[in-house]
């Protein structure tokens, strides 16, 4: 809200937009003789200034693996008097994170309240490619002495998608011990 402030203050000025907005006039002015006056920034912020730089400077030496925690430890060899919840916070704020062992990195989150896409697979073919539509649905069969792959369902295939397929399907049917060994 402070840089909406002060791109528009020179248009509407600060009052009017402080009413419009969930902020008093004096929050603004206060954080503006801050950036003015850094001595006027509270102690915490001071000391909040003077870590990023040696948090940065630790994550950079370590090749950006270090986490929270190794950061903290090494800080504290180095004879830096600080939390680790201070160093979690700091890190937090400027985007450094450790590398996560065997752990893959989520890039996507599901929207549970967004409508599901449309089943590509199941809707109708062109005409003009139907080789384009596959369609396979592969389940294993472990029978005692091997694998049988058992049930290649298909829908909308090429030709000769559709032979292999059946071929499986005949293959899994003539084996009497196989479980799924029933019409696909």
């Amino acid at each position: 809200m402070i840089a909406f402030i002060d791109d528009h203050r020179e248009v509407h000025g600060v009052e009017p937009i402080c009413k419009v907005l969930p902020i008093a006039p004096s929050t603004y002015h206060a954080d503006v003789a801050k950036r003015a006056n850094p001595e006027k920034l509270s102690t915490r912020a001071k000391r909040d200034m003077a870590l990023k730089p040696e948090i940065a400077r630790v994550f950079a030496e370590n090749f950006e693996v270090y986490g929270v925690r190794k950061v903290w430890r090494q800080l504290q060899r180095e004879s830096f008097d600080v939390a680790r919840c201070t160093v979690e916070r700091l890190m937090r704020g400027m985007g450094l994170h450790g590398v996560i062992r065997g752990k893959p990195v989520r890039t996507t989150i599901s929207d549970k309240a967004a409508p599901c896409p449309l089943d590509h697979v199941n809707s109708p073919v062109p005409r003009a490619a139907p080789e384009y539509a596959v369609g396979l649905g592969f389940y294993l069969c472990l029978d005692l002495d091997r694998f049988c792959l058992c049930r290649l369902r298909h829908r909308r295939l090429c030709a000769a998608h559709r032979r292999l397929a059946d071929l499986t399907n005949r293959a899994c049917r003539l084996r009497s011990r196989c479980a799924r060994a029933g019409p696909s």
